[in-house]
């Protein structure tokens, strides 16, 4: 049994997610409290709002509403009575009369939202007559100059590459920061002109505006790009700071061609004064007074510490080290609170404007990922970081935000999810990019996970491939246990109003069915509705939440004990005898999962930064299912001679000297040769005619390795290594340590060791199964 769980592999599914983009830890759900905590993992669903959706899934008018207070819209799982043109809602069993626009409706004639397979749809209303053209996407560039020459460089040619790809109505705007931070004019062909911020306190948004003189009722951007023709604005105007690309694209690459690394002279033992904080707070004021509630990014590009005013994370003095992981579980560190504190009032001001703080941060130290979190979390921003801004992390990243076609991320703006269910689910609330509306109702439970005691999500920003994990409580009424069996289904909605990347306003409505058990009498159904990619997936988010925000939180345990728990619940043994122990498919590979979540950088903080463990938890929570079960569960392919690609066990058994192995661990992508490949290679055998063979070999795994990082956000870094190499470690790091230094004698002649005392898969799945059955 224990080679039964170390083994399996997951047959590929055709498209994981289902039409919906949703999928659930369990499709088939207990009717009590008492049912649901014995299942072990939480009753919870990972819902991606806006992918892509067939043509034939949108509709050019609004949705039909159920009466108030439940606003639930007409779908799939409605009853008609079509005679007398009367829908019943699923979630409150209200009667509604279809309104006149419906007088056609009859059996042979139902609008697309009653089309059985069109559980979701998305609604695209025309425009009111004589409203205004939507707007344009905004983009505020803040811009690091504590930079040497080199970094700079790479800087302003990925700015201008930029500023190549942006559609040319979209607005600009530019701050760049070093001891102080700097407000560019960009109405100016002849004299540049800027407004000089000082980088030690913290300032308000009505100082901000009051320096500007942009105070009172004249700062919004009326018509934005109209306004802004090139004619001299009147003194108060905002088109002094954000214009449309077309007509700021010669100032702004004069002025990118003239900026120089902060001038302000650094000691040899201290840090650059970088006044991050203020250069922020300058870009969230300025947007908040032209442009609320419209898309608009601030597109922060870092390349080190803040060390002086709001957010600072570490003092200038080089001989105070930036907090490390033990610094924060100790409380020893100074200016961690204090930076988180800004950062959350920061987070509201963009949430309550509806703007998007996106971090690309490229340094070899720490720059404060760790504290601007929760800032980037809650309004849906994007983050990278990457070792240099010359490197293909941060360049190829960077150049894909703004990039169109198949290639376009699909930016969307000002979005909010709102959630009703069936009576007796309660919302505990959600771990993703977004924030709660504190809509409360009744709908909410009292526990909360995340951002919960609302119905209702804002998410200033998202894209095609933004996920959120909702967890859900069970509490039945008194009124529905005397129902008893007459409501077999239960039903979930999601509703998406959301400005997509063209700027028209959508509305994505999805709704789910699932079915009551009454695991007494029926576990079957419950174990066959079991997903155990989703379920990973949930738990990896969930503790890695509750790491963040318990004290003393032993996430290994925890994920121990429950797996113990699920296996003794849902295993087939004798008491007492581990050798009888066998599990339904459904569970078989969820074992695995545990294992190797218990050794990723979500679990595992030792050799990672505080700033690393935050962007990784942050893609972790923002990703799919199918890609975050990548960054838990690695994918390995082998290439060899004599046969095909083949997907390999993660094992260090995998390793031979005649094989290339291709792994895929989301955030870097791994080629590694065996010792004879790279003989072969180093004296150039496939540059011989009769070899070419090996050459197609050779280049097998490097167009895999390319068709992986071409779809992926941010773009993985790709290693090429080779075996016994000081890179191999990328590799090594990711396989299961069934041959040790301990276990040499067992070792397969050309494979290798991995110097470790972690336990192998196969000596977990033994303890598991001992313990499974213990009575």
């Amino acid at each position: 049994m224990a080679a039964d769980m170390a083994g399996a592999e997951a047959p590929p599914p055709a498209d994981p997610d289902g039409p919906d983009g949703v999928r659930m830890t369990w499709n088939a759900w207990p009717r009590s409290k008492v049912e649901a905590s014995k299942c072990v993992v939480p009753l919870a669903a990972s819902i991606s709002p806006i992918r892509p959706l067939p043509d034939g899934h949108v509709l050019p008018y609004p949705p039909l509403r159920c009466k108030p207070p439940c606003f639930a819209a007409l779908n799939p799982f409605c009853s008609v009575d079509f005679s007398n043109r009367i829908w019943t809602c699923p979630f409150c069993f209200s009667r509604n009369v279809f309104p006149p626009h419906y007088h056609a409706i009859s059996e042979s004639n139902v609008p697309g939202e009653l089309y059985p397979t069109l559980s979701t749809v998305e609604y695209a209303p025309p425009p009111a007559p004589h409203s205004p053209p939507p707007p344009p996407p905004v983009f505020f560039f803040v811009l690091d100059t504590c930079l040497i020459e080199e970094e700079l460089d790479f800087l302003k040619s990925a700015m201008r590459r930029a500023l190549g790809l942006l559609p040319e109505n979209a607005l600009v705007g530019l701050v760049t920061f070093g001891t102080q931070a700097h407000l560019h004019e960009l109405n100016f062909a002849d004299l540049s002109k800027v407004y000089v911020f000082r980088g030690t306190k913290e300032i308000s948004k009505e100082q901000i505006l009051d320096q500007l003189r942009l105070s009172g009722h004249h700062a919004h951007l009326k018509g934005a790009p109209a306004q802004a023709n090139g004619l001299q604005q009147p003194p108060g105007s905002v088109n002094r700071f954000l214009l449309p690309v077309s007509e700021c694209d010669y100032p702004l690459n004069a002025l990118l061609d003239e900026l120089q690394a902060d001038q302000w002279p650094v000691e040899a033992s201290n840090r650059p004064v970088r006044c991050t904080g203020v250069a922020l707070s300058i870009a969230a004021g300025l947007l908040g007074a032209c442009l609320p509630g419209t898309g608009a990014r601030i597109v922060a590009l870092v390349g080190g510490p803040c060390t002086e005013g709001p957010g600072m994370i570490v003092s200038k003095d080089l001989s105070e080290p930036a907090r490390s992981h033990k610094d924060l579980d100790k409380d020893a560190t100074r200016h961690f609170h204090k930076a988180v504190k800004f950062y959350e009032n920061l987070a509201k001001q963009l949430v309550d404007q509806g703007h998007v703080l996106d971090v690309f941060a490229s340094a070899l130290d720490q720059v404060g990922v760790a504290e601007m979190k929760v800032a980037v979390e809650r309004t849906g921003g994007l983050v990278v970081l990457a070792e240099s801004f010359g490197h293909p992390v941060f360049k190829d990243s960077f150049k894909r935000i703004f990039e169109g076609g198949e290639q376009s991320l699909g930016l969307s703006f000002n979005g909010t999810l709102n959630i009703n269910c069936s009576k007796d689910i309660k919302i505990q609330g959600i771990i993703g990019p977004c924030t709660s509306m504190e809509k409360k109702g009744a709908l909410c439970a009292d526990t909360v996970i995340g951002q919960g005691h609302t119905t209702s999500w804002k998410m200033c920003g998202l894209d095609r491939s933004t996920c959120l994990t909702v967890f859900f409580d069970i509490s039945p009424s008194e009124h529905s246990n005397q129902q008893g069996t007459a409501h077999q289904q239960l039903y979930i909605q999601f509703v998406t109003n959301y400005q997509n990347s063209e700027g028209q306003m959508r509305i994505r409505v999805t709704t789910v069915t699932r079915k009551w058990l009454d695991i007494s009498t029926n576990t079957e159904e419950l174990v066959e509705g079991f997903d155990q990619e989703t379920a990973a997936v949930v738990l990896a988010r969930y503790i890695s939440l509750k790491m963040e925000m318990e004290e003393e939180f032993d996430a290994t345990r925890w994920l121990d004990r429950s797996l113990i728990r699920l296996c003794s619940r849902f295993g087939d043994y004798r008491k007492d005898d581990p050798t009888s122990f066998t599990i339904n498919p459904n569970f078989s590979i969820f074992p695995q999962f545990m294992f190797n979540l218990r050794r990723s950088q979500f679990v595992q903080v030792f050799n990672n930064s505080p700033d690393e463990t935050a962007y990784f938890r942050m893609l972790l929570n923002r990703e799919s299912v199918t890609n975050s079960v990548v960054m838990i569960q690695p994918s390995l392919l082998s290439y060899s001679f004599n046969a095909p690609p083949t997907p390999a066990l993660l094992d260090v058994t995998s390793i031979a000297t005649d094989r290339i192995l291709l792994l895929d661990a989301y955030f870097s992508v791994v080629i590694f040769h065996g010792m004879t490949i790279a003989q072969w290679r180093n004296m150039g055998y496939q540059n011989q005619l009769e070899h070419q063979a090996f050459a197609q070999l050779l280049q097998a795994p490097q167009d895999d390795a390319q068709m992986i990082i071409k779809d992926r956000f941010p773009v993985p870094r790709l290693v090429i290594c080779d075996q016994h190499g000081s890179q191999a470690r990328f590799l090594l790091a990711k396989l299961n340590p069934s041959a040790t230094y301990n276990s040499a004698q067992e070792v397969t002649p050309g494979s290798d060791i991995i110097f470790t005392d972690d336990a192998s898969l196969q000596v977990f799945c033994e303890h598991l199964q001992r313990l499974a059955v213990q009575s």
